[in-house]
């Protein structure tokens, strides 16, 4: 009898250490767990997004993280019908038609500023509002009519749905619709457009402008990080990651690295956004700005 209860014991202890080292296989297994996220959307939050996600599956190899370009719209549109994880934009998804904003989850990463950009020979640097809107609305169509070249305008648009264009028209023409005339999809391809067609205009994200461009000032006020702080420049975003409901733990690191000191006080700004830390106003999705206290 004392032989085979010392079996048993001997039996069940083996057991039992089958079973803690299935349990720890088990937990290694979850924490080694891949995770596959893609973010598409907005081109003007697209090169933070990419720098961003380099560092951090640098940081957690079991991530794999696509980013990819399309414009606001079509972030907005396949996040909601679930088709990638997050959907970038540069506006809020109560801005665009189609889109149920009830079902999507807003994290805002960082704060863009928009300018009016022309190839650096059309001989202008500055302009009213006013002028800015009839050029757009091809009321103005030789540059030197403000004092520039005697150079053709030639306007290049970003393409229908593009968060960059509903923000530059809201802010920059006071609403006014641009004339027909080429359109982008990429932000990268219209900065390549404009730096190399004479008397080309369009407008980019201040992370894309650089000495192939010029960006214009509008009413003597510079398109700078300090003048968007305080509104004083007006072309501005809030640059927009949504979920399609509340972000599951895997997706809520990336968001949540998205906002840490190591991004909003490095890349953001390397990269010519702003962090959301520095605003002096807050604006809503109706458009009214009030002083951040």
């Amino acid at each position: 009898m004392k032989k085979l209860a010392a079996v048993l014991l001997l039996s069940g202890l083996f057991l039992a250490g089958c079973g803690s080292n299935k349990g720890a296989e088990s937990s290694t297994a979850k924490s080694d767990e891949q995770v596959s996220i893609v973010a598409v959307g907005s081109t003007a939050l697209q090169p933070l997004v990419e720098s961003a996600q380099e560092q951090f599956v640098a940081k957690n190899a079991n991530y794999q993280i696509t980013v990819q370009g399309g414009g606001s719209g079509t972030g907005l549109s396949q996040v909601m019908n679930g088709s990638v994880q997050i959907g970038n934009s540069d506006v809020f998804a109560e801005e665009k038609d189609g889109i149920d904003a009830s079902k999507l989850v807003d994290h805002q990463v960082a704060v863009v500023g928009m300018a009016p950009v022309v190839n650096p020979n059309v001989g202008v640097k500055d302009v009213t509002q006013a002028q800015l809107i009839d050029i757009f609305t091809g009321k103005v169509t030789n540059w030197q009519e403000l004092g520039g070249k005697d150079q053709e305008i030639v306007v290049v648009n970003r393409a229908a749905g593009s968060g960059t264009r509903a923000t530059f028209e809201k802010w920059g023409l006071n609403g006014a619709t641009t004339i027909q005339a080429q359109e982008q999809d990429s932000s990268g391809t219209v900065k390549k457009i404009v730096s190399t067609t004479p008397g080309a205009i369009s407008y980019l994200a201040l992370s894309y402008i650089d000495d192939s461009l010029q960006a214009l000032s509008v009413d003597g006020v510079e398109p700078t990080a300090e003048n968007i702080e305080t509104n004083d420049w007006k072309i501005w975003s809030y640059e927009h990651m949504y979920t399609n409901g509340k972000p599951n733990k895997q997706l809520k690191a990336f968001l949540d690295y998205m906002v840490s000191d190591e991004v909003q006080d490095s890349l953001v700004k390397d990269l010519g956004y702003l962090p959301i830390t520095k605003m002096q106003v807050q604006r809503s999705a109706d458009g009214i700005v009030t002083p951040i206290k």
